[in-house]
């Protein structure tokens, strides 16, 4: 009787022993069935499988741990800042130059803190909140105040121009990488200041040089005399030249403006009549629609030197019998658009993007054809500084502008967009 028990324990012990072992085997085929085939191509018993499986995936998880501390030290010392939020924007990472550029202090990364406790700064929690809200790249541009708690680095406080670029990252997070762009604006300041010092400089001597040519001419005979001829236009160019520059700069310094009402169709054509002698030689003819009277609270000789610009480079850059088209719509109630296209070749698309920059000289079909010019027409012939000053001024008005190339005509289309509309100009 006790044998019988014997025997029907070692028979149960046995099945289930048996049961787990089948169990165990079908796992373990699930398993290698995942491995990848270069592990599994050998003829090995399947523990040996698995245990070679095992060491490869060491391997592999060795080479990705030594790939994340490469790129953690990269981002560490990299030349340019970077730091990487949460979805309820908790600082997780900032490297050292991040700190430096955001004036980050006591920053303890075992502890997460919000960013806003941190930095200061609306602009760049606004690019962060776009980057997610958008699941977009985004790009800022702005000028950061740093703040410090003591008086002592107070006083050492300096602005500097920061430029963040966003990208979003899974589960609602956010890297921004933060470039210093302080040294680059200090370096056109530089270059700014030079160059208005020497157009101070060279602004008397230009008027007397002229006005010896001038002298020259009246006395010279032919064929000599066409010689002094040739030199006067050339002098002109360089005092129009010295003259834009300190007008932009004067533009840049002091954006005071001297508002008053003004209607804009009447100083629009007064503006095309001055240039009308330029436009005749050409043979070129101007339209306009829009409403017959708007008013606007600006400055009317900044407005004129507006319109001056623009037309001359509707005009310069227009081919003969062509035609200059202008068109004023009101799109919100104290918002005036004007629209202005031209005949010409329209603007290269490289070009695009710096057009309003500072002596800027694009695709050459768009810069060296022929100028004509006339005396009572004090315009600038071509020195690249027109669109910078028409830029600056709509900037001073609060306005924008925009270059672009109409769809239709293939010609440049420059569009201005200005406030302070007038409801009653009586006001």
């Amino acid at each position: 009787m006790a044998l019988l028990e014997f025997l029907l324990g070692l028979t149960i012990g046995l099945g289930i022993w048996l049961w787990q072992y089948t169990q165990f085997q079908k796992r373990l085929q699930q398993v290698l069935r995942r491995l990848p085939s270069e592990v599994t191509e050998i003829s090995l018993p399947s523990i040996n499988l698995l245990q070679r499986a095992i060491i490869k995936q060491k391997e592999h998880n060795a080479e990705l741990q030594a790939k994340i501390d490469l790129s953690e030290y990269l981002l560490e010392v990299a030349p340019i800042g970077y730091l990487e939020v949460d979805e309820e924007n908790q600082l997780l990472c900032c490297n050292l130059q991040a700190q430096q550029l955001l004036n980050i202090q006591k920053w303890n990364p075992q502890q997460t803190r919000l960013l806003l406790e941190l930095v200061r700064s609306y602009e760049l929690d606004y690019l962060i909140e776009l980057t997610r809200d958008q699941q977009q790249p985004q790009v800022k541009e702005w000028v950061f105040h740093p703040t410090f708690t003591n008086a002592v680095s107070l006083g050492e406080a300096q602005p500097r121009t920061l430029r963040a670029f966003g990208y979003s990252l899974p589960e609602g997070r956010v890297g921004v990488f933060i470039e210093n762009r302080q040294p680059l604006v200090e370096l056109a300041q530089s270059r700014d200041r030079t160059l208005s010092d020497l157009a101070h400089e060279l602004k008397t001597p230009l008027t007397s040089i002229r006005l010896v040519a001038e002298t020259l001419h009246d006395q010279l005979q032919p064929p000599l005399q066409r010689w002094a001829a040739r030199i006067l236009p050339e002098i002109d160019r360089l005092i129009n030249l010295v003259q834009d520059w300190l007008e932009l700069n004067q533009l840049e310094a002091n954006s005071k403006l001297n508002r008053q009402n003004v209607e804009l169709r009447s100083l629009i054509s007064a503006v095309w009549e001055t240039l009308e002698p330029i436009a005749q030689n050409k043979q070129m003819q101007w339209s306009y629609s829009g409403p017959e009277a708007v008013w606007l609270n600006a400055d009317e000789s900044r407005l004129y030197r507006l319109f001056l610009n623009l037309f001359d480079n509707s005009i310069k850059y227009s081919p003969p019998q062509g035609k200059v088209d202008v068109k004023l719509s009101m799109i919100a109630a104290e918002q005036v658009q004007i629209d202005i296209i031209d005949s010409g070749p329209g603007f290269p698309s490289t070009d695009l993007p710096r057009v309003f920059d500072r002596l800027y000289r694009g695709d050459p079909s768009r810069t060296r054809q022929e100028t004509f010019t006339h005396p009572s027409c004090p315009v600038s012939t071509g020195c690249g500084l027109g669109l910078a000053i028409a830029r600056q001024i709509v900037l001073a008005h609060g306005g924008t502008i925009k270059a672009m190339n109409h769809p239709q005509t293939g010609g440049a289309w420059l569009q201005v967009l200005l406030p302070e509309v007038l409801a009653n100009p009586q006001n």
